[in-house]
């Protein structure tokens, strides 16, 4: 087995599969790929000063371009930076000194991003791929260039840093996580074969490059099978299905809400016209797995993970409807009261699936083998201690598992709840709202009583196309619910036109949190005892509420 992404590469030099559908449907072998991919390798390697960390900012979207900087990083041992184009001004010059860029690689989209801004070590070191000048310098690659280039790839190591990610920023300001050559190189063997990537495959690649869903979940693996793929620029929801048609796509990978998206587009005669076996995925709603599976006949697979690697929980066959997966092989991952540092109780459920005892099952998802695949923060000493500390790998997100082992998600860190005295967590009470027929997504979260001892549920809710919020219709509909918890049906219910996503589509509670009962979208409740049909709240107890819920 290759042991870095650079000889994952340097596999394909002389293959004349697919290797790529671009964005305007040039079809690219991977000998071709991996020729570009030496050329663009020796640029970099004249552009980059040997003082300076070798880390290349990427500032691109999906497409070939991105994927040529990626290749020709790996092979010279650079590191590719890939940069949220969502971030705007200080935020985005932040992000970019933070991780030492030295160069930035971007078009005019970006470029223009970039104006003005204080980019430290990449002060006017910008490579724009649509400038002539870029291509002059391919042109410009000889054969020592290549031979060069050949030479380095072979001296990669599998320690040498490949990839900084940022994480997707959905509890607070995005750090940057450190992924080697040889850490992606075993996800891609891993990965493509838990997933069954083929030779044959086609993937569809929607999700951006600069996270790492697309990077480890669908390049990786693609590159260790020899699968082709077919990224877009961005993802549309629209154009989902005529992009599989178009790219004969056989996987395609999603996070949070593009399964929703897709969902609420018009159902057409052409909906199981295409050739998509599977989808995987994050954050993806029970309901609409399930919708998605009716209107498509495609297999969404739900995992757990993220950047940082210290936990990863992948489905199998025997894995219960809601349920994340069972431990992963050679892992001790438990699910652990933070405070005291012991294992959870097993959660017990009623013969209508009710979970009876969430105080003591849900705790923090954690790994007491140790880091796993977690290399770091990059110059983020204190974030790496917290989620090592005891030597175990802290996760930041609640669960519970079930007598049979298998672990079910019940939020993030800080989706405690502290209701009448009981603590509870929000994914649960989530998974509940989110099977009511008008609701599409549902965000739950805790806000200060109005009238005092702790906090009140609160969702807030995105409804279905052309839906509307009947209060004494969800009133009626929550007391029928077998499994839901007797403090759980939400007090206030506010209605928004889109839930707030971060760059990747992970629905993120921060900016509700901050607002809390302040907000100004329509907000219904159901009385103080939460006992009454939901109705408007006045402006006078909307004045009530903002005033005496401070956040």
């Amino acid at each position: 087995m290759a042991d870095t992404v650079a000889q994952l590469l340097l596999e394909h030099r002389e293959d004349h599969g697919l290797g790529v559908i671009d964005v305007d449907n040039t079809r690219w072998s991977w000998a071709q790929l991996v020729g570009r991919a030496i050329r663009v390798g020796a640029v970099a390697s004249v552009l980059l000063r040997e003082e300076d960390p070798p880390h290349i900012g990427v500032l691109l979207p999906n497409g070939l371009d991105y994927l040529d900087w990626l290749s020709g990083a790996a092979l010279i041992g650079a590191t590719v930076v890939g940069i949220n184009p969502t971030r705007r001004g200080e935020q985005l010059a932040a992000d970019i000194r933070s991780v030492d860029c030295q160069v930035i690689v971007t078009d005019e989209e970006g470029a223009q991003l970039l104006e003005g801004l204080n980019l430290d070590r990449a002060q006017n070191r910008i490579v724009r791929v649509d400038d002539p000048a870029y291509l002059e310098l391919l042109d410009d690659v000889d054969d020592d260039d290549v031979a060069l280039v050949l030479q380095r790839a072979e001296l990669v190591t599998k320690d040498m840093l490949f990839l900084l990610l940022f994480t997707s920023g959905t509890t607070g300001t995005p750090k940057a996580v450190r992924c080697t050559q040889g850490r992606l190189a075993t996800i891609a063997a891993t990965a493509g074969a838990n997933y069954g990537f083929v030779r044959d495959d086609i993937c569809y690649c929607p999700m951006p490059l600069f996270h790492g869903n697309a990077i480890m979940a669908l390049w990786a693996p693609a590159l260790w099978s020899g699968a082709s793929i077919a990224p877009v620029a961005k993802f549309s929801a629209s154009r989902w299905l005529a992009d599989v048609k178009r790219t004969g796509a056989t996987k395609f990978t999603y996070v949070g809400k593009a399964i929703a998206y897709i969902l609420a587009t018009p159902p057409t005669e052409h909906d199981l016209d295409h050739h998509v076996a599977m989808g995987f995925g994050t954050e993806a709603s029970l309901p609409h797995r399930v919708a998605f599976a009716e209107r498509f006949s495609v297999r969404l697979i739900e995992g757990y993970g993220s950047s940082e690697g210290g936990i990863n929980v992948i489905a199998t066959a025997d894995t219960p409807v809601g349920a994340l997966g069972p431990c992963p092989p050679g892992m001790d991952v438990v699910v652990v009261d933070p405070t005291t540092l012991h294992e959870c109780e097993r959660a017990i459920f009623d013969e209508h699936g009710k979970l009876l005892n969430p105080e003591a099952a849900i705790g923090e998802l954690v790994n007491r083998t140790g880091a796993a695949r977690f290399e770091g923060y990059y110059e983020r000493p204190d974030a790496e201690e917290e989620r090592l500390r005891s030597g175990w790998y802290w996760s930041g997100d609640l669960a519970y598992r079930d007598e049979a082992g298998f672990f079910h998600f019940a939020g993030r860190g800080g989706d405690w709840l502290r209701v009448d005295s009981e603590n509870m967590a929000a994914g649960p009470i989530e998974a509940v709202l989110n099977r009511f027929g008008a609701f599409d997504s549902v965000l739950v979260f805790g806000v200060t009583s109005p009238f005092g001892g702790g906090e009140e549920v609160m969702a807030t809710v995105e409804l279905q196309k052309g839906a509307t919020f009947d209060g004494a219709e969800f009133f009626t509909w929550l007391q029928a619910q077998p499994d839901l918890g007797t403090k759980w049906a939400p007090m206030f219910v506010t209605i928004c036109d889109q839930l707030p996503t971060t760059a990747t589509g992970k629905l993120t509670k921060v900016p509700l949190k901050a607002v809390g009962l302040a907000t100004t979208s329509a907000l219904f409740w159901s009385g103080p005892r939460r006992t009454e049909p939901y109705r408007l709240a006045t402006d006078a107890e909307r004045a009530f509420f903002a005033e005496t819920a401070p956040l």
